[in-house]
Formats: structure tokens, C-alpha cells, sequence
């Protein structure tokens, strides 16, 4: 997939690494949260009364072979943003009508990926980001103080041998609510 152009955030250079390589890893309990392989959508929901997703934005990019689907959501508990996310998906996945993809709209694509076994979970890669100037924007705009540098996590979903990127950073508010449980 030639998707160095549009790694996420857009225009920042982020290194993403196997946790097993990684150095630094943050402390549990976002250490847990960082590597669970399960549903992030599904843990969240756990942790509030009220879950909503919040559509950024979407749009068309051009890579070397194909072109790519970029949608960027917000993920919010109770009110709050807790996840910044996005998703790089191929265009011949956005045109396949089996996969569910065209229709999410502000629902959370973490349901759909995990409700079907079309979908197959890769590794997770994760990522501090020490200076990201779209992300320092972002968090300026929600008014969450950023203290420490942010952590994020990526994985790859193969359907029928095709691959679709997605990637969470972890807000503020989020950090401080999860070493507070």
C-alpha cells in the first residue's frame, strides 16, 4: 500500500513501531489501552453512558497507484473527546457495496469491523507523538490542555486481500481519565 504520502496525521512525519520494538512505552493502564486487540469502540462504550462519533471530515487522496478514502472522526464519551481517529481505505474497498463502508456516515467504524469476520485484524503499530502540529491544533480547538507528549496506535484490516489503515491517538482528556481508573 503506498500510503507514506498520507500517514497519519497528514503531513507529519510519525514513526510507527511494533511495541516490541518501541522504547518508552507508557505505564498501565494506557499501556492496556494502546495494545488491546479488541474493539476500541466496544471498550470505550464501556466507560460512559453516552457514545457518539463526530465526522471531521472526509475526502479523496491521490497515492502512486490508487486513490484513497480518508475519513477522520472524533470519538466522544459522555460529551467529551476521548480519540481522535482516521481511516485510509482504498477506493476499490469504498466501491465494493459488501463491505459496509459507504454507509457509515457517524457511526463508529470499529463496529462494523469487528461484527464481520470479512474483516481480519493485523498488528498494532504504535506511535508517541512528541510535536504534531495538526494534533497540538486539535487539541487547542477542544480546549484539552496537552501536558505530556500524546500516544496513538494504528492497525491494517485485510478484506479479501485488501487493506484499509486505521489510526487512534489518544486526547488528553482520554489519558487523564484512564490513569485516573
Amino acid at each position: 500500500m503506498d500510503v507514506t504520502r498520507f500517514s497519519f496525521p497528514y503531513g507529519e512525519s510519525i514513526q510507527w513501531f511494533s511495541p516490541a520494538k518501541a522504547e518508552n512505552l507508557p505505564s498501565s493502564p494506557l499501556y492496556d489501552w494502546l495494545l488491546s486487540k479488541d474493539s476500541l469502540t466496544a471498550k470505550l462504550k464501556l466507560c460512559c453512558r453516552d457514545f457518539s462519533v463526530e465526522l471531521v471530515g472526509e475526502q479523496w487522496h491521490q497515492g502512486q497507484t490508487t486513490r484513497y478514502w480518508t475519513r477522520e472522526v472524533l470519538l466522544y464519551l459522555d460529551n467529551v473527546p476521548w480519540v481522535f481517529a482516521s481511516t485510509l481505505i482504498p477506493e476499490t474497498l469504498m466501491q465494493d457495496d459488501e463491505t459496509g463502508l459507504q454507509t457509515l456516515g457517524n457511526r463508529p467504524l470499529g463496529e462494523l469491523l469487528y461484527s464481520s469476520k470479512a474483516y481480519t485484524p493485523g498488528e498494532i503499530e504504535v506511535a508517541k507523538f512528541d510535536s504534531c502540529v495538526r494534533l497540538e491544533q486539535l487539541t487547542q480547538k477542544l480546549q484539552q490542555r496537552q501536558q505530556e507528549p500524546l500516544w496513538g496506535r494504528r492497525r491494517y484490516f485485510d478484506y479479501q486481500g485488501q487493506t484499509l489503515i486505521v489510526s487512534e491517538v489518544f486526547l488528553p482528556a482520554a489519558v487523564d481519565a484512564i490513569q485516573q481508573r
